[in-house]
């Protein structure tokens, strides 16, 4: 069945429906002759995921025919995180890696990644797996069928303990009253933007849980997608509850 959505409504957003898609017509929807993709993700001490995920990634993107990278950013991992990425530069030489000094936290990450990213589209997802790397094909079509600038993700079944569901609903609740921006998941990492809209968007500090919030302020369309999410597999979570804080 084919990914539902509406149209952008006045304050540039708009949601598309839950149902999953085969994603049969996706390379006819993006011109592999035209776009180019960067995978961007963050890790800070995920060394038992980085090479499942960098073969997860190129297993979703490949038959897209699209022209791609994977930049792995390491925020300062004190594990095997960056080994495990040159590990998968061997086997596929799409994939990059930045390596902070030391941990400067996500939005030094992303930004990081950013100034380094080639691609016309930008897919930005966590580390951990818990985000799935077959979505991303999904949230490329609803992006240009849709004709959005920025579709985020939105973990409508989230696979996480109360520590962290209830925090964000708060966050994402008062941050969807004050902004005047109807999305449900703010705080989602699996977003896919095109360039133009990184362009525009300073990002610093923790904005970039802001990012929808500011894209929509600047004029770009901005959608949503229920994406899967899985609990996490391996380690423990990264960001503690000083995220929400400092958002």
């Amino acid at each position: 069945r084919a990914v539902s959505f509406t149209s952008a409504t006045a304050n540039g957003t708009a949601s598309a429906g839950s149902d999953y898609t085969a994603h049969s017509n996706i390379v006819r929807t993006i011109n592999p002759g035209l776009q180019t993709l960067t995978v961007l993700v963050p890790v800070l001490d995920e060394a038992g995921t980085v090479l499942d995920l960098a073969r997860r990634v190129r297993d979703a993107i490949v038959p897209l025919g699209l022209s791609y990278e994977i930049i792995f950013v390491d925020d300062g991992s004190r594990d095997a995180t960056c080994e495990r990425v040159r590990e998968a530069r061997a086997i596929d030489p799409n994939v990059k890696l930045v390596r902070l000094r030391r941990n400067f936290g996500k939005a030094a990450a992303l930004t990081a990644g950013f100034d380094i990213a080639s691609g016309r589209l930008i897919v930005t997802l966590d580390g951990d797996l818990q985000d799935d790397p077959e979505e991303i094909p999904r949230m490329l079509e609803t992006l240009e069928q849709g004709g959005f600038d920025l579709v985020s993700g939105w973990k409508q079944e989230r696979k996480d303990p109360l520590t962290k569901t209830l925090p964000s609903l708060l966050f994402n609740w008062a941050t969807r009253k004050v902004a005047q921006v109807d999305l449900h998941d703010f705080n989602c990492g699996f977003k896919v933007y095109r360039r133009e809209v990184l362009e525009e968007v300073p990002i610093y500090g923790e904005l970039h849980r802001y990012i929808p919030v500011l894209a929509s302020r600047r004029g770009f369309a901005v959608g949503e997608l229920a994406v899967r999410h899985h609990p996490r597999r391996h380690g423990v979570s990264k960001y503690g509850w000083d995220r929400f804080y400092k958002g």
